[in-house]
């Protein structure tokens, strides 16, 4: 048996890509500016697979002998958002960016959103954050019942709501009928329901959130895991970046500790294949809210998670399995940075396992899909994906391999 626990540190990137300025990002480091401000940060078990020795990282101290393999990985589409970069995980090269709204979405749009949802109209349409935008429109938005509508410097189209004004299934029935709309030219990533509530103060987002993505491409790595007749058991909002594709199994999560809760939990119902978890606050709560401490408090937390996580594997039912863990982001979100939007930056790539040889130095790969395909090959799914290129030959420890 073999099982990969892949889990995504959501915009947990470590500098600047090579083709950053075409982004606007020189100077961009979100764990690098990270360490800058607390250099003593507590994260035992990432180094001791090798997080400090990748090369290119930056204050992060290197162990001198590590459990893992450790390299860094380049996005090779044209993007640096959530959507793209685990699409490009998967195998699915994107070299058009989606489409942003820099200036709102056009009148056909909303016009046929506001006829099609019933709604009274929609409030602002535009470019905001969405912890300010509520509470800025919050009281209006109840006294009117028309939900505020608006982007970010992605390709979204975000429905924000009160949850005492619209439940949260009609919130999600609403960004259906978006995302019908939102086709053709005006094909965006993802459609995010974004329903909050007063906690007696201010308004607050919930847990409740969904993300409706664009369909992604098949074959995908995915695709191909499940029709190798193998679970693909997605935790967090997987099952909502890929729209349900190739999903086997998937629960939802309200942070990153009920995300590693789901994720160990996981290891009792994933017999073979592969579990495949997004850790979201680095990004919604500590990345684009410009908060470096809990940026940090949040990395030491799912460090001392990792090392639960790395004392359970390696049995299923009592019976030896090929268990291996990997670590990745999806892009950067220097929470140092300008701005509140996501960083164009390499990656980091851990494997740990008992199958996998310690101190491999994977060095800098050319596409994001490097993981997927030696996650392909960990997992013996037939089949090659179109972008990425295996590290299965240089992780793999067959002396060990050939005494099970």
């Amino acid at each position: 048996m073999s099982r990969v626990i892949w889990i995504v540190l959501d915009s947990v990137g470590m500098g600047e890509a090579p083709d950053a300025a075409d982004f606007d990002d020189i100077g961009c480091n979100t764990i690098g500016h990270i360490m800058e401000q607390f250099p003593d940060l507590d994260i035992p078990n990432l180094r001791s697979i090798g997080y400090g020795n990748i090369e290119g990282m930056v204050g992060v101290k290197p162990v001198d002998k590590p459990i893992g393999s450790y390299g860094r990985l380049t996005e090779l589409s044209a993007g640096k958002d959530t959507t793209i970069g685990h699409w490009e995980m998967v195998g699915i090269h994107t070299p058009k960016r989606f489409p942003t709204y820099p200036d709102g979405f056009p009148s056909e749009i909303i016009d046929e959103f506001i006829i099609r949802t019933g709604v009274p109209g929609v409030l602002y349409n535009g470019v905001a954050s969405g912890t300010t935008i509520i509470n800025e429109l919050g009281e209006e938005m109840k006294a009117s019942k028309k939900p505020i509508v608006y982007t970010s410097a992605d390709s979204v189209f975000q429905i924000a709501c009160d949850e005492s004004v619209y439940s949260p299934k009609e919130l999600y029935s609403m960004c259906r009928i978006a995302r019908e709309i939102l086709i053709g030219d005006h094909n965006v990533a993802r459609v995010i329901a974004r329903p909050y509530i007063w906690d007696g103060e201010k308004y607050v987002r919930t847990s409740n959130r969904r993300d409706f993505s664009r369909m992604p491409e098949e074959p995908n790595l995915l695709t191909m895991i499940r029709d190798a007749g193998q679970s693909v058991y997605a935790i967090g909002k997987i099952e909502d970046i890929f729209a349900g594709s190739g999903i086997t199994e998937a629960v939802h999560t309200k942070d990153n500790e009920d995300g590693m809760d789901k994720t160990i939990e996981a290891l009792d119902i994933v017999k073979n294949g592969l579990i495949f978890t997004n850790l979201v606050e680095f990004d919604s709560t500590w990345g684009h809210r410009r908060d470096v401490e809990g940026y940090a408090s949040g990395l030491e937390r799912f460090d001392k998670r990792l090392g639960e996580l790395m004392t359970k594997i390696g049995t299923v039912d009592g019976k030896y399995s090929e268990d291996t863990i990997i670590i990745t982001a999806d892009h950067g979100c220097d929470p140092t940075f300008k701005g509140t939007d996501h960083t164009r930056e390499y990656i980091p790539f851990l494997i740990y396992g008992n199958m996998i040889e310690p101190g491999r130095n994977l060095r800098t790969g050319a596409t994001f899909a490097d993981s997927g395909e030696t996650v392909r090959e960990l997992l013996r799914v037939p089949g090659k994906l179109p972008i990425g290129e295996s590290r299965y030959i240089d992780v793999y420890k067959a002396s060990v391999a050939n005494n099970h």
